[in-house]
């Protein structure tokens, strides 16, 4: 069932029944949101106070500086739909866009819930409805949600072999529909870069439109993420797992959709029902760390993006979180080298790290920006 239409069920059933160094400074750039206190931005975000908003000064001034000895290039702090602390470092600035990798598969899994929500296609899809050179092949059992979970079972290596490989491919649709199936779906878990890949295919069939067009007119244009644009290879393919390019203060929009559940001002870009299975609950019964291409703190066996977990090797592992001084509820689009946003429900709160992403640059784990709700706010 479409989730748009799960939404207007659920409507009708409800009718019946900074700390010093940050940039703190007011503006009056802001639109009330329906409830009147939770603000949305406008061109730029309303500014705030973090001592007014629930921040130890001190403590958020300290945090921001371990991150900055992390060759951070920018941190953002939002809370209550306002501004409260920003920092740009390695001569960055709020304009300043860089890519932000793996961030890149949670807006990917948004375009597939917008599509989902125009009857375009529905996740419960076979993805051979739109790769047809699936069809009768052992990957034909293979469903758009599947490719969601990282549970497709498509062909995986390391995780870092299996980026290398599709990102060296001139032609990455090609290549990633061209993989074998290793085993069926639902069997292991594996962060399966190129398996993501093949939503530039679906995507591109179900909407008709390229999904770098499809993400700039259904997503980043409408929440003014203006400094902002997914990117393509060199045989104009959109890519889906990786490519954007993107800043802290726009991804802030991005998490803040998601904290406001799909709302943005008067309108739902993304549908609630969408929201909350992407990032409420994990996607498959392996991985209680993982939703759709979202990564989650619920607790149970958690498996990391450097190695596979089969469903015995899940029914055996601890029971532990991604995160475990962290809420259960809070959830996190991440991306190589410690691409952060950061959305927490419980504290209202979206937090966005940036930084250079390589294999001799520092790995930023999400509980350093967890410390930021977990430490530094002290007044809820």
């Amino acid at each position: 069932m479409h989730f748009s239409v799960r939404r207007r069920v659920a409507s009708a059933l409800a009718v019946v029944m900074l700390a010093a160094g940050a940039a703190v400074t007011s503006s009056s750039a802001v639109l009330a949101s329906p409830t009147g206190d939770r603000p949305y931005p406008g061109s730029e975000w309303e500014r705030g106070d973090p001592v007014a908003a629930g921040f130890d000064p001190t403590k958020l001034a300290q945090l921001a500086e371990e991150l900055k000895a992390d060759k951070s290039n920018c941190l953002v702090v939002i809370r209550h739909g306002r501004l409260v602390a920003e920092w740009n470092w390695n001569g960055a600035n709020s304009q300043s866009s860089q890519e932000v990798w793996s961030v890149t598969k949670s807006v990917s899994s948004t375009l597939v819930g917008i599509a989902d929500a125009e009857h375009k296609l529905d996740i419960d899809d076979k993805v051979s409805k739109y790769v047809p050179a699936w069809a009768g092949t052992p990957s034909d059992g293979v469903t758009i949600k599947d490719l969601l979970s990282n549970d497709s079972g498509r062909h995986w290596v390391s995780a870092l072999d299996d980026a290398g490989r599709v990102f060296g491919a001139q032609d990455r649709t090609a290549f990633a529909i061209s993989q074998t199936q290793d085993v069926r779906p639902g069997q292991v878990w594996a962060y399966n870069n190129t398996a993501i890949q093949v939503l530039d295919a679906v995507l591109r069939k179900a909407t008709g439109e390229k999904p770098i067009d499809y993400a700039r007119t259904k997503l980043l244009e409408p929440l003014g993420m203006k400094y902002s644009k997914m990117t393509v290879d060199q045989a104009g393919n959109t890519n889906t797992f990786m490519g954007l390019q993107s800043t802290c203060q726009d991804l802030a929009r991005f998490g803040y959709l998601f904290l406001r559940n799909g709302r943005w001002k008067d309108s739902r870009p993304v549908p609630g029902p969408w929201v909350a299975a992407a990032t409420k609950r994990p996607s498959q019964d392996i991985s209680a760390a993982y939703g759709y291409l979202w990564w989650l703190n619920r607790h149970g066996p958690v498996a990391t993006p450097s190695q596979a977990m089969t469903r015995e090797e899940s029914e055996q592992a601890p029971r532990t979180q991604l995160v475990p001084s962290a809420p259960e509820k809070m959830y996190w689009a991440l991306g190589l080298g410690g691409q952060i946003v950061q959305v927490d429900p419980g504290s209202d709160t979206v937090v966005v790290r940036l930084g250079p992403a390589s294999l001799t640059s520092p790995s930023v784990s999400p509980a350093k920006t967890a410390k930021i709700v977990t430490e530094a706010l002290v007044r809820p």
